[in-house]
């Protein structure tokens, strides 16, 4: 499992996850922490 601290990293959120994919396998897990970022990053990971 990898765990992934986030504030105010929306643009950056989905290249990372796509890296993340690339070197990951299929039984890994991402979990997002946002610590309630103004610029969306929790709902953008809510999304992805």
């Amino acid at each position: 499992m990898v765990c992934l601290p986030t504030y105010d990293e929306r643009e950056n959120l989905e290249p990372m996850l796509r890296a993340l994919d690339e070197v990951l396998g299929p039984d890994d897990r991402v979990l997002v922490i946002d610590d309630n970022s103004p610029d969306g990053t929790g709902e953008l990971a809510d999304r992805l």
